[in-house]
């Protein structure tokens, strides 16, 4: 991790590879669950990949990393799911094992769930 105090989080969270990494420890967790599998329970590989691809593009523009996020909004891509409080609390209980499982300093950490907790308003419907 970059030490630099003017470093984007992007940097001092390692780049791309720890971004992928945190990616591919998160989603395993997520669609096993068996409250949030349902979001993936009808999708085929390739369009899980693809979500995959849009996640870590968007976690690392929205880190200040170089990635252009050219999916959509987060209101218009998970309207319709139904997605409760429940849901986010289990999603948020899985992120936090996955920053645990890379041990992730508590400086960063505060700014990624900050950062995914700013999202909220935009996914929870119900």
């Amino acid at each position: 991790m970059s030490d630099g105090e003017n470093a984007t989080l992007y940097a001092r969270l390692g780049g791309y590879d720890s971004v992928v990494a945190v990616a591919e420890n998160l989603l395993p967790r997520l669609t096993g669950d068996e409250q949030l599998g349902r979001f993936w329970a009808h999708r085929g590989t390739d369009g899980v990949e693809r979500e995959k691809q849009l996640l870590i593009d968007f976690l690392c523009h929205c880190a200040g990393g170089p990635m252009y996020y050219t999916g959509r909004d987060m209101t218009t891509a998970h309207r319709g799911m139904r997605i409760s409080e429940s849901d986010w609390s289990r999603f948020i209980g899985h992120l936090e094992a996955t920053l645990d499982h890379f041990d992730l300093p508590a400086t960063e950490r505060g700014e990624v769930l900050a950062f995914i907790q700013s999202t909220k308003a935009e996914i929870v419907e119900c």
